[in-house]
């Protein structure tokens, strides 16, 4: 049986962070959510936060602790993209989405970690990207972001490890989501031939993976990075 936790999904409110908040509350534990705007799902706290900015994500843990209780599972999911070629690339384009991406995770990740040195338990999941070891052309700030995420959990392991805490990355690929149908038929056929499986991810594929990370199955398991991206990054 599953022990009920605390857990905090940022950016919770669509698509991958939407499915893996889904998830965890279908197997039993207390969920809250992150936004800007919108909603978590139906059974989820959802809390105002903006990961850029470290008072307003601390405002947002208290009033999880207070509904809640510590959060003892934490995913780092709020992401944005500012898609653009290099030579095009502003600094604010790029200064951006590493604000958001990265050093929106570790406020996070240092927020939520006092609760979890108190408690001598503590599972960080980090959602990063198949782009984040493989490249895309256009994404030379959002690959970087999400590169930096796997420097971040194998330090947040070297650090915490002791204590009971993991911390592991997910890195998806091409996932079913709002953003993929808009794609034209043309350009979604082509991105499945360079898929092994053929075919996209369901979100549901990947917020299997990270509960799975988050249970007490997978406690001897930190500093990993766990590729959901059909085959596409094999290797890299």
């Amino acid at each position: 049986m599953t022990t009920a936790r605390t857990v905090l999904v940022t950016g919770g409110n669509r698509g991958i962070g939407f499915a893996i908040a889904e998830e965890f509350l279908a197997q039993g534990h207390r969920v809250a959510v992150t936004s800007r705007s919108g909603h978590g799902p139906s059974g989820s706290l959802t809390v105002r936060a903006d990961v850029t900015d470290a008072a307003s994500i601390d405002a947002a843990f208290t009033e999880i602790e207070v509904t809640y209780g510590p959060v003892e599972i934490v995913v780092a999911n709020a992401g944005i993209t500012r898609d653009t070629l290099l030579l095009r690339m502003s600094e604010d384009d790029f200064t951006a989405v590493i604000d958001t991406n990265l050093s929106g995770a570790f406020r996070v990740v240092k927020r939520a970690s006092k609760g979890m040195l108190k408690a001598r338990f503590g599972r960080i999941v980090l959602i990063s990207s198949v782009v984040g070891l493989y490249g895309s052309a256009g994404q030379v700030n959002y690959s970087a972001s999400k590169s930096g995420l796997i420097g971040l959990a194998r330090s947040v392991t070297r650090e915490l490890g002791a204590r009971g805490i993991t911390a592991n990355v997910v890195a998806p690929g091409f996932i079913e989501t709002d953003m993929t149908a808009a794609l034209p038929q043309a350009q979604q056929a082509d991105y499945k031939r360079n898929i092994p499986v053929g075919r996209f991810a369901t979100p549901l594929e990947v917020a299997r993976v990270v509960t799975w990370l988050a249970s007490d199955d997978a406690a001897y398991i930190s500093g990993a990075v766990i590729p959901v991206d059909g085959g596409l990054g094999m290797g890299h």
